[in-house]
């Protein structure tokens, strides 16, 4: 069996489900444990850890709030005692409100920035003083972080200060051989884009004008973050990878 990620440990953040659950999903199968954090899906992230196991890896499940680095510092000391170092930190869970600009508030804001990106700073505390050579950080973040969509004006600036943060982290990482780098992908077809009241009219858009087609699926963004993981990809680093089918370079 070809497992090219065999004996690492990797922790994935909204793991439960939709791109996240992905993630895990392949990653468990490239040979890692995997440690599940999640908000509230607990069944969802109890069945995956489950599958998990059955596979024939180590696998936990611990219930975290990621805009709290307190929570964040204790679910990450907890996942090294039960599966050790953790090699590889995916930044996944994210949140925000969908509203005009104007009826957004500061309360929104600090809910859209510490979800989605001071999760990763907490992640990097907690994780990367004990992370070996060759760790890998990847964030996730959207097309928004560089376009304006609908109703996404925090949502977007958060994932823009995300990707702003994981240059940074790259640059204080890369003595230590960690590498830090984000997946900016186009809209797939989860449960957190149903939430979106323009949903149908963003998926028709994106199929109808990616050279490549849609809809993007959860496992080809998951196929982008593992390609970072890969030991082939030591010398990436700082950079934000677009998986979206070539949809925004035809203007």
């Amino acid at each position: 069996m070809n497992a090219p990620l065999a004996g690492r440990t990797a922790l994935v953040t909204g793991g439960a489900r939709g791109i996240g659950a992905a993630i895990v999903r392949k990653l468990a199968a490239a040979g890692c444990d995997v440690a599940i954090l999640y908000y509230s899906s607990h069944a969802a992230a109890d069945a995956l850890r489950d599958a998990v196991r059955a596979a024939g890896r180590r696998a936990v499940a611990l219930q975290v709030d990621v805009a709290d680095p307190d929570g964040v510092a204790a679910a990450t000391t907890r996942v090294r005692e039960e599966l050790g170092a953790v090699q590889i930190a995916i930044s996944n869970a994210a949140s925000g409100v969908l509203r005009p600009a104007a009826e957004l508030t500061r309360k929104h804001w600090r809910w859209c920035l510490e979800t989605n990106a001071l999760a990763l700073h907490s992640l990097a505390r907690g994780l990367a003083p004990h992370m070996p050579v060759g760790g890998r950080f990847v964030a996730l973040s959207s097309l928004g972080a560089a376009r304006a969509l609908p109703d996404y004006a925090f949502i977007g600036a958060s994932k823009a200060a995300l990707e702003a943060l994981v240059r940074s982290l790259a640059a204080e990482l890369g003595p230590r051989r960690i590498t830090v780098n984000a997946v900016q992908a186009g809209p797939v077809d989860t449960d957190a884009l149903r939430a979106f009241p323009q949903r149908d009219a963003l998926l028709a858009e994106f199929a109808g004008r990616a050279p490549l087609g849609g809809p993007l699926t959860p496992e080809q963004v998951a196929d982008a973050v593992y390609l970072l993981c890969l030991p082939e990809a030591a010398m990436i680093s700082g950079h934000t990878l677009v998986v979206d089918g070539g949809y925004t370079v035809v203007g």
